[in-house]
C-alpha cells in the first residue's frame, strides 16, 4: 500500500517526502474523477432516441458534483497538493469527460434517424406450433397432417410529426391467410442435396401504410394495412391485411363511444383494364370477350360500418358494431384458355368436390395445386352475387377478479339465394359436360339435387374468461399472442356455423374448419404467459358437414384434395415470443 494514500501516515512524514508524493496523488486524484465521469455517464446520462434526434441527454460535469469539488478543496487545505496543481487536475478532468462525451455523441451519430419523426417502434414475434389436421369424407376415407411449423414476423411502425404514422411487417410465409411455414419441406438444392434447406420460408412484405390523423376524431390509411374493420374469424382471417385506404371516426356521447369504419379494399388488380381486340385473347377486355372478364374494372371490396361501444357501468362495456360488405365487382380470369373448369374470382362459385365414374367421392382431383383444371374441377373461389351484413358484438364484464366476456357473430348474405341457384346450375352443367366431352378423365363434378337456397347465413356465439391485465376484442387477446402480461392466461371457446353461401370463401380463417364453407363446429383455446413476452398456447376444433346435399366449398390451403369434408378436427400447441 503506498504510505501517501493515507492522510495519518502523511502526517507523520516530513515536508520534503510530501512534496516527492505530491505526482502520485494528482494521479489517484485523475483516476477518482475519471472513475466518477464514467458512471455518470452511465447512470446520470440516458442515451434517447427523441422526438426529433439522438443525444446524450442529462448530462453533468463530475467536477461540479457535491462530492468532487469538497474534495480538492480539502486536499489543497491539508496540504496534499497546491491550488495550482488542483486546477490542473480539474482542467485534466475535464478534457477527459469531454473527449469520453463526443465519443459517445459520435457512435450515437452513425444512427440517423429523420428529423420529422416523433417516435419508432420495433414489433413482431416468433412462433413455433406442432400441428395435427385429420379430415374425413362421407365414406370414412381421411387425411391426416401432422406438422411442426413456423412463423416470424418483424415490422417497424411509428408517429412522425404532422399527425402522420407508418408501418411496415415482413413475413415468412406469402400466404394471406397464414405466416407459417412447415420445418422440412425445403431442401438446400436440386435434387436434393440435403435437408435443413431455405426455399419454404421467404421475406414477404405483411403490412406497409401510410396514415394521417389530422384531429383526434379521425384516422384515414393507405397502403396494405392491419384490419381496420370490427369483425371476427368466422368472417376475415386474422392473418389478412386488406390492401386500399380505409377512413375510421370516433366520437363520445354520454356513456356511447360512437365509431364508424370505412374500407375501400383494391380485391384483384384487372390490369390492362382496356386493351384493342388481339392483344390478350380474343376480343377486347372492355367488351367482356377477352382473356379477361369482369368489363375490365378494377375489383374493389368495399366496407361501411357503424358501431358503439356503450358504457353500461364502470365495469360493463357492450360492443355492437353492424358492416355491410360490396363488391364493386367480380374480378378478372386470370386462367386463360380453360374456362369454367379452373378457379378464378370472375367465375360462377360452385363449391362443390368431384366424383369419381363409380359414384365414388374422388381423391386428390379438387386439391389444389395437383390435379387436372389447377386442381379444382368447379370453382371455389369465386365471388358472385355476394352483399353481405355482418353483426359482431362483445358483452365484456369482470368477474371474480378476472374479465369475461360473451362474443359472437351473425351474418346474412342477401344475395344469398341468387348465389345458390347460380352454383346449382353450373354444378349440373360443368357434371354434364364432364360425362359427355371429357369420359377419359374418369369422373365429373358432383351434382346438385335442388338449388340449396337456405344455406345463406353463419353465426358464431363464445365466451372468454381471463386475466384482467390484458386487452380482449374478437379478435385479439392472450390466445391470439396480440396481448400479453407476466403469468396472464385466457380461456376462449365458441360454437360457429358458416352455410354454403353465407360468406366470401377467400377471407375465411384456414386454421379452423380449414377455410371451408357447409361446417360447424366447436372451438376452445388456452393460453398462458410464462413471461410478459413468452405464451404458450393449446387449440382444438372439431367440425362436421352442415347439408349433405352440398361439399364443402373453399379453397384453403391445408387440405384441400378433400371436398366434402364430413368431419374435421384440429389441435395446435404454439410458443410464442412478442418483441
Amino acid at each position: 500500500m503506498v504510505p501517501s494514500l493515507c492522510v495519518c501516515s502523511i502526517r507523520r512524514v516530513r515536508k520534503k517526502t510530501i512534496s516527492r508524493r505530491k505526482p502520485c496523488i494528482r494521479g489517484l486524484l485523475l483516476e477518482l474523477i475519471g472513475l466518477g465521469t464514467i458512471l455518470s455517464l452511465g447512470t446520470g446520462n440516458s442515451i434517447a432516441l427523441d422526438a426529433a434526434n439522438a443525444q446524450v441527454s442529462g448530462s453533468t460535469n463530475v467536477l461540479n458534483s457535491s462530492a468532487m469539488v469538497p474534495l480538492l478543496d480539502l486536499f489543497v487545505k491539508k496540504g496534499f497538493v497546491t491550488q495550482e496543481e488542483a486546477d490542473q487536475v480539474k482542467a485534466e478532468a475535464e478534457a477527459e469527460q469531454t473527449n469520453s462525451q463526443s465519443f459517445l455523441q459520435e457512435s450515437l451519430s452513425k444512427w440517423k434517424i429523420s428529423d420529422g419523426t416523433v417516435n419508432m417502434e420495433l414489433f413482431g414475434d416468433v412462433r413455433l406450433r406442432y400441428e395435427d389436421r385429420q379430415a374425413q369424407d362421407p365414406q370414412n376415407g381421411f387425411i391426416e397432417l401432422q406438422r411442426e411449423r413456423y412463423a416470424v414476423r418483424v415490422g417497424l411502425r411509428g408517429t412522425l410529426f404532422d399527425s402522420f404514422y407508418y408501418g411496415v411487417r415482413v413475413e415468412t410465409s406469402s400466404n394471406p391467410r397464414s405466416p407459417f411455414v412447415t420445418a422440412g419441406t425445403s431442401a438446400s438444392g436440386v435434387p436434393y442435396q440435403g435437408p435443413f434447406g431455405k426455399s419454404t420460408a421467404g421475406i414477404n412484405i405483411g403490412q406497409a401504410y401510410i396514415g394521417w390523423q389530422p384531429w383526434s376524431w379521425l384516422n384515414i390509411t393507405l397502403g396494405k394495412m392491419p384490419n381496420p374493420l370490427y369483425t371476427t374469424p368466422m368472417v376475415w382471417s386474422p392473418s389478412l391485411n386488406p390492401e386500399g385506404a380505409s377512413e375510421q371516426f370516433k366520437d363520445t356521447v354520454g356513456e356511447a363511444d360512437i365509431f364508424a369504419n370505412f374500407g375501400q379494399f383494391l380485391y384483384q388488380d384487372t390490369n390492362p383494364n382496356r386493351a384493342s381486340p388481339g392483344y390478350f385473347g380474343q376480343g377486347s377486355l372492355g367488351n367482356g370477350q377477352g382473356a379477361f372478364q369482369g368489363g375490365g374494372q378494377q375489383t374493389f371490396l368495399i366496407a361501411w360500418q357503424l358501431g358503439v361501444k356503450y358504457h353500461v357501468t364502470k365495469d360493463v362495456l357492450l360492443t355492437v358494431a353492424p358492416v355491410l360488405y360490396y363488391y364493386t365487382a367480380v374480378g378478372a380470369d386470370v386462367n386463360t384458355g380453360s374456362g369454367p373448369l379452373t378457379p378464378g374470382f370472375s367465375d360462377t362459385y360452385v363449391g362443390q368436390g368431384a366424383m369419381a365414374a363409380n359414384n365414388e367421392y374422388a381423391q386428390s382431383w379438387s386439391g389444389y395445386p395437383s390435379g387436372p383444371y389447377d386442381g379444382y374441377y368447379s370453382d371455389q373461389t369465386g365471388i358472385n352475387d355476394l352483399m353481405v351484413l355482418e353483426i359482431p358484438a362483445q358483452l365484456k364484464f369482470n368477474l371474480w377478479n378476472l374479465t369475461a366476456q360473451i362474443f359472437g357473430d351473425y351474418a346474412y348474405n342477401f344475395e344469398g339465394a341468387n348465389r345458390a341457384q347460380a352454383a346449382f346450375s353450373a354444378a349440373n352443367t360443368l357434371s354434364q359436360y364432364f360425362i359427355q366431352n371429357l369420359p377419359a378423365a374418369g369422373g365429373t363434378v358432383q351434382p346438385i339435387t335442388s338449388a340449396q337456397t337456405q344455406d345463406v347465413k353463419a353465426y358464431q356465439v363464445g365466451f372468454g374468461l381471463g386475466s384482467s391485465n390484458l386487452v380482449y376484442t374478437p379478435t385479439q387477446g392472450l390466445v391470439y399472442g396480440n396481448s400479453s402480461a407476466r403469468h396472464a392466461w385466457e380461456f376462449r371457446a365458441y360454437w360457429q356455423h358458416v352455410e354454403q353461401y353465407a360468406l366470401d370463401p377467400n377471407l375465411l380463417d384456414t386454421d379452423f374448419f380449414a377455410g371451408d364453407e357447409n361446417l360447424q363446429g366447436f372451438y376452445a383455446a388456452f393460453a398462458y404467459a410464462f413471461s410478459a413476452n413468452v405464451i404458450g398456447t393449446f387449440r382444438y376444433g372439431h367440425a362436421t358437414r352442415i347439408n349433405d346435399n352440398l361439399g364443402t366449398g373453399g379453397s384453403g390451403q391445408d387440405i384441400p384434395q378433400m371436398n366434402p369434408v364430413n368431419t374435421y378436427q384440429i389441435m395446435q400447441v404454439d410458443m410464442t415470443v412478442r418483441f
